[in-house]
Formats: structure tokens, C-alpha cells, sequence
């Protein structure tokens, strides 16, 4: 695995885990409006020393009020101090690409990625709809090019990226208007208490990872990226 696909793993494991020690609780866990906020951030360019700078920002301002009858319960919180350090660390020519303390731990064995694709396979051919069907065929197909396919893990993460977009857009073809309505209303709920802390741009770039986080969640479909083989 290259050291880019690594670090792909490391954003997102990383800032989770950051948070969660941030917090002080291990055990909290994400909201799906936190993993898109996290997709957003990695999608754009942000660097992970911006992120995991930022967390650390807004809990220490948050520490120093006298009053906190709130506990911080979403990642949302830090959203403006991660952006600061963001434009701080491009103001000043950093480009936060410092090599991670962990060991680049995240090759995935072949027997582990052809069982990771055959089990998504299952799940959604198991939905019936001639459309993900053919999603499912193309998954079973990439597991009969292994080892081939892993020996470049980012084409085969760029092959899964592109046939996840199939599977949202067949998705809401199907959504009845009352589902489509309640992910609305899920995000409007999750984003109220922090829009003030994040510009236009990054709200309607975490709106469509959200959404399309809710619609596969909606019809009972997986997520397709090895990140989620775990």
C-alpha cells in the first residue's frame, strides 16, 4: 500500500480518535454528520495536522469559559477552528503532511478484501432491484481479479468511489418523497446548532456527504470504500 492510501486511513481513524481523547470519553462515538464532516475536510484538502490543531483549539476555548453546561457532542463544534488552522498553515506554506506516529498498519490481505466485496455483493444483489444488481456483478467481478486489483489499492478505492456514486443515484430513484423528507429533516437537526461556525461552502459540501450517507443508510446499502473494512 502507497503511503497516500495509508494516509487516507490514518485521516479519518485519526481524527476520530483525536476527538474522542479531546473529549475525554473513548467510547463516544460519531455522529454520521461528524464522518461527512471528516469526508468533506479529507475530499477538500485540508491537512490532518489542521484537523487534529483545530480540535485541539476548540476544546481548549471551550474548557476556558467559566460556564460550560454543554457538553461538546459533535465533531461540528470544531469546524471553524479546524478551517483557522487550515488557513493558517496555508498562510505560512505548511502543508501539514507530517508523517503520521502510527505504523502504516492499514494492508489489507486479499482473502479479507474478497470477502469484504463478496459480503457487499450479497447485501445489495439481496435488495432485488435490477439496478444494484448490476452494481453487485461488478463487485463479484472485481473479486475475481484479485491479487491483481489490490496491488494498487487507490485504483480499486477510485473503481468502489465510482460504482458507491451508482448505488446513491439508483438509491433516490427509489427514495418515496416522505424518506427524502425525513434525511432533510435529520440534517437541518444535526446541522442547526452549528452552522454559525462553518462558511456556505462547507455546508453545502457536508449537506451532499450527508445525504448521500443517509440515502445508502435509507435503502440498507453499504458503503463501498475499504476504509469500512475493518
Amino acid at each position: 500500500m502507497s503511503e497516500v492510501f495509508s494516509n487516507y486511513f490514518n485521516y479519518f481513524t485519526e481524527t476520530e480518535e483525536h476527538f474522542q481523547q479531546a473529549r475525554g470519553t473513548a467510547l463516544f462515538l460519531l455522529s454520521p454528520l461528524d464522518w461527512a464532516l471528516i469526508e468533506t475536510w479529507k475530499n477538500s484538502g485540508v491537512p490532518l495536522a489542521a484537523v487534529l490543531r483545530g480540535i485541539d483549539v476548540a476544546f481548549e476555548k471551550w474548557r476556558a469559559k467559566r460556564s460550560r453546561v454543554q457538553q461538546v457532542n459533535s465533531l461540528a463544534f470544531c469546524a471553524q477552528a479546524v478551517m483557522v488552522e487550515a488557513q493558517r498553515m496555508a498562510d505560512t506554506g505548511q502543508n501539514g503532511e507530517q508523517p503520521s506516529a502510527k505504523p502504516d498498519s492499514a494492508p489489507f490481505a486479499d482473502e479479507a478484501i474478497r470477502r469484504y466485496l463478496e459480503q457487499n455483493a450479497a447485501q445489495i444483489r439481496s435488495l432485488g432491484a435490477e439496478g444494484f444488481s448490476a452494481v453487485a456483478d461488478s463487485l463479484d467481478h472485481m473479486g475475481s481479479e484479485l491479487p491483481k486489483l489490490s496491488e494498487d489499492l487507490e485504483e480499486l478505492e477510485q473503481r468502489l468511489t465510482a460504482l458507491e456514486q451508482k448505488l446513491i443515484a439508483f438509491a433516490r430513484t427509489r427514495q418515496t418523497e416522505e424518506q427524502g423528507l425525513a434525511c432533510k429533516k435529520a440534517l437541518d437537526n444535526y446541522l442547526r446548532p452549528y452552522r454559525s461556525r462553518m462558511t456556505a461552502p462547507q455546508i453545502a459540501m457536508l449537506e451532499v456527504q450527508f445525504m448521500d450517507r443517509s440515502t445508502l443508510e435509507s435503502a440498507g446499502l453499504p458503503r463501498l470504500s475499504l476504509f469500512y473494512l475493518r
